[in-house]
């Protein structure tokens, strides 16, 4: 009975893997100088598919099911074996199991930042992170490619060249896009899928495809960030006027907090502000007079200071540029929005007052600003 067991051993009755771990991809069938007998069985679970190599040369490739090893479903390996007719003895092969399902816990990043033109930024430099999933589509193709005669084949062999190869193909994607910088976090999600459509397409010659490519953050360099937030905050302000006493302000505070410099003066103001305060709720009141008493005679009061009536208020204007309404601004604004060129003879401009929008070089007031600056040239013969 032991010498019949000692027999038995030599040889597998059951081909199959049972996947304990969530990052192999490869897994060679350990044979251990044992041979697979001819009628044993293949068991080749869900998301697995069984790829049998003779001599360094890949055979057969058996999808998810359940086999019974013969010359009849094996007919390359019988073909490269010279099984011509029925064959029952032992044989042997390397079996490699191939994991054919996603792999959803791969992430990529950029370690340096990608330079792209932007119509409105000019050249910035970008970052960006995220996840993305592989999967094999081609186990014959991975093999001869990629994992080769690695027992043991495992995400974090094949992370590193995936993750090169989305950072070579991000940069060109994020030029090619046409979307504004300002507006990557709404497309995000469609780059991704472009993305991953491009990656699939590469990686198709070693069998991997990208089923899901996510983009979860694209960030901008700090100083680009700071222009933002400042054109932000004159948006909030409204015009260049109310903008100026909103950075005093600011400055006002910084001041206040700071311990030398301006900040003492502006702590030596509200000083005196509060001494004064101080100073006429110490003055003492006179006595009230005693009963039958005639009442002390009043203080002269001082003269009156003289009280200057109101400023006349600036005419605030407002224009149309691109369709859309600017403003108010001032006269000096105007003066300036035609030196930089925003303001021209025939953009729309309106006041209080006015009846409806009229050309700029139409209203006295405005037309007078473009004094120093000549009409187009007439057209030449």
């Amino acid at each position: 009975m032991g010498l019949f067991d000692a027999i038995r051993g030599e040889f597998i009755d059951i081909v199959e893997w049972t996947d304990d771990s969530r990052d192999t991809i490869v897994w060679r069938f350990p044979r251990h100088d044992n041979e697979i007998k001819m009628g044993a069985k293949l068991v080749v679970r869900e998301s697995q598919t069984a790829v049998f190599v003779n001599e360094g040369q890949i055979a057969d490739v058996f999808t998810p099911g359940t086999y019974t090893l013969q010359t009849q479903n094996m007919p390359i390996l019988s073909t490269l074996k010279g099984w011509k007719y029925g064959f029952d003895s032992p044989f042997k092969a390397e079996v490699y199991f191939v994991t054919t399902r996603q792999f959803t816990d791969m992430k990529w990043g950029t370690a340096n930042p990608v330079i792209v033109r932007d119509a409105e930024f000019g050249m910035v430099r970008l970052r960006a992170f995220g996840s993305f999933a592989a999967k094999v589509v081609d186990p014959a193709a991975l093999l001869r490619e990629l994992a080769g005669t690695d027992p043991q084949f495992r995400t974090e062999e094949v992370q590193e060249y995936l993750r090169q190869l989305i950072v070579g193909r991000l940069s060109n994607a994020l030029a090619t896009s046409g979307v504004p910088m300002l507006d990557l976090a709404t497309q995000q999600d469609a780059i991704g899928a472009r993305l991953g459509v491009v990656l699939s397409q590469e990686l198709a010659p070693v069998g991997i495809s990208v089923p899901k490519f996510v983009i979860e953050n694209i960030s901008l360099p700090p100083e680009v960030e700071e222009a933002i937030d400042t054109r932000s905050r004159m948006g909030i302000a409204g015009n260049l006027d109310q903008f100026t006493q909103f950075q005093a302000a600011n400055a006002i505070g910084e001041a206040a907090r700071n311990q030398g410099g301006a900040g003492e003066g502006v702590g030596l103001g509200i000083g005196m502000a509060m001494g004064q305060r101080i100073a006429a709720g110490l003055t003492p009141q006179a006595p009230a007079p005693a009963s039958g008493q005639a009442p002390a005679p009043a203080a002269p009061a001082a003269p009156a200071a003289a009280t200057p009536p109101p400023l006349p208020q600036a005419a605030q204007w407002f224009i149309g540029v691109g369709g859309a309404q600017q403003g108010p601004y001032d006269a000096a604004a105007l003066s300036g929005l035609v030196g930089a060129g925003t303001l021209t003879r025939e953009t729309l401009v309106w006041k209080d007052g006015m009846a409806g929008w009229l050309p700029a070089a139409q209203v006295p007031e405005v037309g007078g600003l473009f004094g120093a600056v000549p009409p187009p040239l007439p057209p030449q013969a």
